[in-house]
């Protein structure tokens, strides 16, 4: 293939992120690869997993009976989750940097693919799953925050996906009926498990930001504040080392996932999920189930080989599910904007960008003092919000 141009120009609203086979889907072609060194790419957390590619898609061409001019293409971004060569465990993939650099390019709607283990025996195999709903077990892990060194900032969480969005893609799959294969089904809620045990606590040294001011005297001893700690040092800025590997559930911690009424498990929901509703973008997960996990009595618990042999069966389903999702997403242009009127849903064209989450993280920083924000963190907020900070 010749070689792609290291820019693009044109509106891109939607991202993909996903595994590195679906950055080839049918009728898209990619028209720009996006190195680590591009402007936009070059964020304040790092430099994403891998390169963009932007993928381009036809819509509506010239129409003899309408006087509707062609739309134009629908341009796509797509993020390989892992690195171009699976190289990044679920722990090392740098959520925020891949978060901010989609919203630096103009992305507002995100739709992410994971492969899952099934915590329900009716989710088998090869199913696909658009959760609603998401329990963290990575709290304490991995960077799940753009708000933090001397900026609070609270984003609400209670529906961690954008309903509209999955209403959207549930209607594509079904509507196209793009699953093929005997009894392949599509459920469409269900509560998805993001495993990853937390460390044990640590501390590290309090920033400079967090020092009491020099003209004050030093606390006198008490019990509740020893001679040798005369300061209580901060909850720490940035997470401790990671202790989480990339194990699959025992078989205790699966059946304990079940009582919890789980659907499915993974491994890449989170922080993605959570940096994805600060950076105010639209953002719904499609899941396909691989394996049971290890709960199931009868069949085979997860492996390596299992999860790749479901994933190679299934690859043309999950390339048509995205394309038809994409294809629904596209129809933005043709449908009226201006979110919900007279108790109707918002429409596709306000989903795609990202109308409903618009402006709830300008206040996000205000809990703390304007003039009391650390220069260097809100030299990285406004990178991302230029108009905010």
């Amino acid at each position: 293939m010749a070689e792609l141009p290291d820019h693009f120009e044109g509106a891109v609203p939607i991202a993909i992120i996903g595994g590195t086979g679906l950055s080839h889907l049918p009728s898209f072609t990619p028209v720009a690869r996006l190195p680590l060194s591009h402007p936009s790419l070059l964020t304040p957390w790092g430099a994403p997993s891998s390169p963009i590619t932007i993928l381009s898609h036809p819509r509506r061409a010239p129409s003899s009976t309408t006087n509707l001019p062609p739309s134009p293409p629908l341009n796509v971004a797509f993020l390989s989750r892992h690195g171009l060569h699976h190289e990044l465990a679920p722990h090392e993939v740098p959520s925020r940097a891949n978060i901010a650099a989609l919203r630096k390019l103009g992305v507002r709607c995100v739709v992410a693919f994971s492969a899952v283990g099934s915590l329900r025996e009716e989710v088998r195999p090869r199913d696909f799953v658009v959760p609603d709903q998401v329990i963290d077990r990575t709290k304490g892990v991995r960077p799940w925050t753009y708000f933090e060194g001397g900026v609070v900032g609270h984003i609400g969480f209670a529906d961690p996906f954008d309903n509209a969005l999955r209403a959207i893609i549930i209607e594509a799959i079904q509507g196209k009926s793009v699953l093929e294969g005997e009894d392949i089904k599509l459920h469409e809620s269900g509560t998805l498990i993001c495993m990853g045990p937390s460390p044990p606590p640590q501390h590290s040294p309090p920033p400079s930001y967090f020092q009491p001011p020099s003209h004050l005297p030093p606390p006198a001893p008490s019990l509740s504040h020893p001679k040798e700690l005369p300061h209580r040092p901060p909850p720490p800025t940035n997470p401790p080392p990671p202790t989480e590997g990339p194990q699959f559930s025992t078989r205790a911690e699966s059946l304990l996932y079940r009582s919890w009424n789980g659907a499915c498990i993974n491994m890449s929901c989170l922080p993605e999920a959570k940096l994805a509703r600060e950076a105010e973008l639209a953002y719904a997960m499609i899941c396909m189930s691989t394996d049971y996990d290890s709960w199931h009595a009868v069949n085979e618990t997860v492996s390596v080989e299992m999860v790749m042999g479901h994933m190679a069966a299934n690859a043309q389903n999950a390339k048509r599910v995205v394309a038809a999702v994409l294809d629904r997403l596209g129809e933005a242009e043709e449908e009226e904007e201006g979110g919900e009127k007279a108790g109707q849903r918002e429409t596709v064209g306000d989903v795609v960008r990202g109308r409903r989450w618009e402006g709830q993280t300008k206040g996000a920083g205000a809990m703390t003092a304007r003039g009391q924000r650390p220069e260097e963190t809100v030299r990285k907020l406004r990178w991302l919000f230029p108009d905010y900070f």
